[in-house]
């Protein structure tokens, strides 16, 4: 059964709780909003400084954005076929500011997702091939040594890859740790430190790193610590026969279509201002803390869960879930999350953030029938 928040006619409420009358009075402002600090200025994406936006242009401009997010999946649609999850995961991801792993075989577009997600929405986009000898200089940049025309020698900075807007890690899980551990720091931080100097990356900045569920030989696992600074793990699957279809028909004749823009890098920024200032009714914020807190083998009330899971999600997995429902609305149009979001981006938001024990395994559970399980009381 579907569930929405509470509504006048068919708009949200802004804020629960509020009554008509309250939401026109002029001093009236929604809840104040945070965001963690990477750039000054009170105008900028991650400033501090509390949002005072009334109701009616927070309704406005969701109902704008909507709209734009509509077009970004039609000309996306256009080009990737068949892959419909996989693309609101994405689109979600840019939207919270975050950074996704993508996990499927060869083959399933996940290389041609980010060059379109690139050109569609204005963002400069890089490719890393991941290899055991790829070096952490290889994707930040390194300092090399010039002399000018009067003798002066000094140092100058050449950036490396990762100074963009939109990187694909291909295969992340074959460069080493060492490799792996400078790009989730920079992914993490925001900028890159050489020789004692920080340098800031682009904003925005996401990163789309793919693994390939099959080949694990030569590779190196990403450590539980790192795997959680990613905001969704999301997960290919083959297209549907149509689609397949669709597609054989599309990229094997004379001409093949291009990915046209659709939005600026400008546009994204206020997109993802947006997203933060979106409120969540209280029903949605206790399903998300009740959820997450349930896949926790200390905090959960059910014995299997205690025997059966390793270790589960920490408070990072519910601000992702709490941001990611929040996107999920405003690409849909709609001015509040509902508990139907929660359920939806639970997989995306856990399935990296938990372990199934070897009693577990040993009884053929595996991490979507956990999710699944403790999904079930909310539907």
């Amino acid at each position: 059964m579907s569930r929405s928040p509470q509504s006048i006619g068919e708009r949200v409420l802004p804020v629960p709780g509020r009554t008509d009358e309250e939401l026109r009075e002029p001093a009236f402002c929604i809840r104040l909003e945070f965001a963690p600090v990477f750039e000054e200025g009170p105008d900028c994406l991650n400033s501090t400084a509390p949002i005072k936006a009334s109701s009616a242009d927070l309704v406005a401009e969701v109902e704008a954005l909507g709209g734009r997010l509509s077009l970004v999946r039609e000309r996306i649609g256009e080009i990737i076929f068949g892959q419909r999850e996989v693309i609101e995961q994405a689109l979600i991801t840019l939207l919270c500011g975050g950074h996704t792993l993508l996990i499927g075989v060869p083959g399933l577009a996940k290389t041609r997702l980010v060059e379109t997600l690139g050109t569609i929405l204005g963002l400069e986009d890089k490719r890393i091939q991941c290899t055991p000898d790829l070096m952490p200089a290889d994707i930040l940049g390194s300092e090399v040594l010039e002399e000018s025309e009067t003798g002066r020698r000094s140092f100058r900075f050449i950036p490396g890859p990762v100074f963009c807007q939109l990187l694909m890690a291909d295969e992340i899980n074959r460069a080493s740790p060492r490799t792996q551990s400078a790009l989730l720091q920079a992914m993490q931080e925001g900028r890159v430190s050489i020789a004692g100097q920080y340098h800031p990356l682009p904003r925005p900045f996401h990163v789309l790193a793919t693994q390939n569920p099959l080949e694990q030989e030569g590779t190196y696992p990403l450590p539980e610590a790192q795997l959680d600074r990613f905001l969704l793990q999301i997960d290919v699957s083959y297209p549907d026969r149509d689609a397949e279809r669709q597609m054989l028909i599309a990229t094997t004749g004379i001409t093949e279509d291009r990915p046209r823009p659709a939005m600026s890098v400008a546009e994204l920024i206020a997109a993802q201002r947006v997203v933060r200032r979106i409120p969540v009714g209280e029903s949605v914020v206790e399903a998300i803390l009740s959820l997450v807190r349930s896949a926790r083998p200390d905090s959960s009330a059910t014995e299997s869960m205690t025997r059966f899971v390793s270790w589960g999600p920490g408070p990072r997995a519910s601000q992702a879930l709490m941001l990611a429902c929040r996107a999920r609305a405003l690409i849909d149009g709609r001015f509040s999350p509902s508990i139907d979001d929660v359920l939806a981006l639970a997989p995306p938001v856990l399935r990296h953030r938990m372990a199934v024990s070897f009693a577990g395994r040993a009884e053929g559970l595996t991490v979507a029938r956990v999710i699944e399980q403790i999904s079930a009381p909310f539907r």
